[in-house]
């Protein structure tokens, strides 16, 4: 698989909110940076799939019914590939609508991702869940 297709392929997991196979296309060594200021602590650094998955994406899609919608895949003359899209969706309790612009730099390892950094509007983040 290619690392455009490994890329394809993270965002139908997240599509399907399939846990399992978003930790199985993460190489073992993955290292997220999810942008400061978000709601709930959610902010931060995260060493492995699971740790991303227990402590970020798993908080994050039991308080809101989002996901993140890619517009465009870029890929880059160092081998990653910048993904430009929205999170869409809403807040389980409020309702509140949740659309939240982002940039999302993958890195690649042998056919996995290794590395994702996230950009968004933390702001958007908060007016969903208030």
């Amino acid at each position: 698989m290619t690392d455009m297709e490994t890329a394809a392929e993270l965002y139908e997991a997240f599509e399907a909110g399939d846990g399992q196979r978003l930790v199985g296309l993460l190489d073992p060594e993955f290292h997220g940076e999810v942008t400061p200021g978000l709601p709930r602590g959610w902010g931060g650094t995260y060493e492995g799939g699971q740790a991303m998955l227990r402590e970020c994406w798993g908080p994050v899609f039991a308080a809101l019914d989002t996901r993140p919608v890619p517009d465009e895949l870029i890929p880059t003359v160092d081998g990653r590939i910048v993904v430009l899209g929205r999170y869409r969706g809403a807040a389980r309790e409020s309702g509140r609508e949740h659309d939240a612009v982002f940039a999302h730099v993958l890195s690649f390892r042998d056919g996995r991702v290794s590395a994702l950094t996230q950009i968004t509007d933390s702001q958007r983040w908060h007016d969903a869940l208030i």
